[in-house]
């Protein structure tokens, strides 16, 4: 085996260049320069974070005829969707709508935007999406911005005996400029400027203050002379480094202490200035400190102590914070956090935090209530890629219909059942509702996706299912059914009796749903061939035509003009137990539903009308069952016709439908199972 040479491996991986162009330093004449050409680096926080996102492009669809913008941010490409949130786009682009807000300068910059929802509901993620794409552009020259240092040849007492004292706070170099000046300043740049205009507001933080002031005594006033001892540098945000990026978790309220936000006095550093007002003896590390420039995340932030939501209101509002013993100090950061009902409900009664609330900006990030876009969190993690078992089609399907049912509110219309209402919001329809109907559901449902089964507990429960069954080589919808029922008695939010008999039947429900689809694949393997569908599909659109318009239609083996065929609709019909009594009105729903597509310029394809697909592939499927007898499967003896045949429609299972010789076979032995007892009902009746 030959050795890798460290040195040429690390040199084809890492570029010295690179390097060097992040910490780029320079004079103040020479960022001034730079500010000319590009005066987006002097950008504030919540201008910076709304670039980011845009940076990253959008794409726009449309759902219930409104157009709903994705931002290709929350996708996460930075690391290929590790934190990809889906499937709540109308949220998101109201997150983003208020850091476009706040970016115009339109008021929202000064206020805490706040994350709520229930648990497991990408509160988190969405946070960790935003401080990783800060740390990421900043790295950009799209997304590049300064800061300064002090430095003097010599050990200067004005440094505390240093050479080098960075700003501590990460300050825009353009804050050194007298106020006066800097109008002027600014007014030149953005003459000169096209589109962004630069606007840099606040004060030196009290350290760089005192040195700037003690330089400006010994140079007698001259600040060009001052402005020799500024270094303007590259400034990289980083939330390992603490720069720019700051988080604070709550913690026991005995240990709380509000100097973790604005900082504490340096008692060792107190000998060498002595006193402690001295801001040099001042550790400005709080994480108001060092998230200036760029975002500061509280998790859980309404499980802080008051004192502590006390500084939030200047932070916020006044864009300012007061550490000990210092006047206020300018920060520029973006403040979020976030919290689940509970605690929000607190915060609404609790009469003294009314201030807090005046400055609070909630956005709802609920449960996905979205099937398809539920079923994309779970593919994340368990797929062929990530697991060494297969798994069995539907199963990740399942769990997240589950899931979702336990989030959706009971249907107040008595014709529809809480599946039928799940496969609406997934796009499917259903006669006598459209967009306008669906649309109007999910208006009526002022609670859905705040509370139910989080995503956590459906992945917990994969997991556990792989774990037990990974001997089996294949893991299907039934284990990961047990594990979620089981795991139901000891789920710490299932708080009463009526929660956890509702989720019980709501898993009863996803297995009838299964066993109805995996019927369905079996039939579909049977008789697979799609033409003969479509060209049923057709006769049967022909003679409801015909029917519901009173016409004709023309038989294609005699060439004459007869009535619509009653016995082959109603063949069809009765498969999805539509009524004698009830027919005339399914027909005249299919026309409608079918000329309504027509004046929206779309062609009607059966696949999109669940139950006439489904009354479509049980009449084909009726037709050609007889070809294989399902039932001999379950039998002791099968002969090598019918084994043939079953190998057959195994080998569809496994070549069209996604299935493993394992499973393939679980699902011929269960399904016929299911006509094994049909046969017998039958015979008993």
């Amino acid at each position: 085996m030959s050795s890798i040479n460290i040195k040429n491996f690390v040199s084809d991986h890492y570029s010295a260049q690179d390097f060097s162009h992040l910490h780029w330093t320079g004079n103040f004449q020479d960022y001034i320069d730079i500010v000319m050409k590009n005066p987006q680096v002097s950008r504030n926080s919540f201008q910076r974070v709304h670039d980011m996102i845009m940076s990253f492009g959008t794409s726009k669809y449309t759902e219930y005829k409104k157009e709903i913008t994705r931002y290709h941010f929350f996708d996460d490409p930075i690391e290929d969707g590790k934190d990809a949130i889906f499937g709540i786009d109308v949220h998101l682009m109201k997150l983003v709508n208020f850091f476009k807000s706040a970016a115009a300068g339109y008021g929202t910059e000064k206020r805490v935007l706040l994350l709520h929802g229930p648990v497991g509901s990408a509160k988190s993620s969405i946070a960790r999406l935003l401080k990783k794409g800060l740390e990421h552009y900043s790295k950009t020259d799209e997304g590049m911005l300064y800061t300064y240092e002090w430095f003097d040849d010599h050990e200067s007492d004005i440094l505390g005996g240093a050479k080098v004292f960075p700003c501590p706070m990460h300050e825009e170099p353009i804050k050194l400029i007298p106020l006066e000046a800097r109008v002027k300043l600014l007014e030149e740049i953005n003459a000169k400027a096209d589109g962004f205009k630069v606007n840099v507001k606040g004060d030196v933080n009290p350290a760089c203050r005192f040195i700037f002031e003690q330089y400006m005594l010994k140079y007698k006033g001259d600040w060009n002379k001052v402005i020799e001892h500024i270094r303007v540098k590259r400034l990289v945000l980083s939330e390992k480094d603490r720069i720019g990026i700051g988080t604070f978790q709550p913690k026991d309220e005995k240990n709380q202490d509000s100097t973790e936000l604005t900082g504490d006095i340096n008692y060792r550093k107190i000998a060498q200035y002595g006193s402690d007002s001295d801001p040099r003896a001042f550790n400005f590390d709080g994480e108001f400190n060092i998230a200036n420039r760029g975002i500061v995340e509280f998790i859980e932030m309404l499980k802080l102590d008051v004192a502590f939501l006390y500084d939030l209101l200047g932070a916020s509002q006044e864009q300012s914070v007061k550490p000990k013993k210092f006047a206020q100090t300018s920060i520029d950061e973006v403040i979020l956090g976030h919290t689940n009902e509970p605690e929000y409900k607190k915060l609404q009664n609790n009469e003294f935090m009314e201030a807090l609330r005046d400055r609070t900006v909630k956005i709802d990030v609920p449960y996905i209530t979205r099937l398809d876009q539920e079923i994309r969190i779970y593919q994340k993690d368990f797929n062929k890629d990530t697991l060494p078992v297969h798994i069995a089609p539907h199963t990740i399907e399942m769990a997240s219909t589950w899931a979702i049912l336990t989030r959706l509110e009971e249907p107040k219309k008595a014709d529809l059942t809480s599946m039928q209402k799940l496969k609406l919001y997934n796009g499917k329809t259903l006669p006598g509702y459209n967009e306008d109907n669906v649309k109007e559901l999910r208006k009526e449902a002022v609670r859905e996706g705040l509370e139910g089964i989080s995503p956590r507990y459906i992945q917990d429960k994969i997991s556990n299912a792989l774990v037990k069954n990974n001997h089996v080589g294949c893991l299907n919808p039934f284990m990961v059914f047990n594990e979620l029922e089981s795991g139901l008695k000891g789920h710490a939010l299932i708080n009463s009796p009526d929660k956890l008999d509702q989720y019980k039947e709501l898993l009863a429900i996803c297995r009838q749903e299964y066993e109805d689809i995996i019927k369905n694949d079996v039939m579909k393997a049977i008789s697979v061939d799609e033409s003969a569908i479509q060209t049923l599909c057709a006769n049967y659109i022909d003679n409801v035509k015909a029917y519901t318009q009173k016409e004709k239609i023309r038989n294609k083996y005699s060439n004459k003009l007869e009535d619509a065929d009653e016995r082959f609709m109603r063949s069809i019909e009765e498969k999805i137990d539509i009524a004698e009594s009830r027919k005339d009105d399914f027909r005249r729903e299919i026309m409608n539903y079918i000329g309504a597509l027509a004046i929206e310029g779309k062609q009607f394809d059966y696949k999109t009308n669940e139950r006439l697909h489904r009354a479509l592939e049980l009449k084909l499927f009726e037709d050609q069952k007889d070809t294989i007898k399902l039932t001999t499967i379950i039998s002791n003896v099968v002969d090598k016709q019918t084994q043939e045949k079953i190998d057959v429609v195994k080998s569809r299972l496994v070549k069209n439908f996604g299935y493993c010789d394992i499973c393939a076979t679980d699902a011929l032995n269960y399904v016929a199972s299911i006509f094994a007892k049909g046969d017998t009902v039958a015979q008993k009746n």
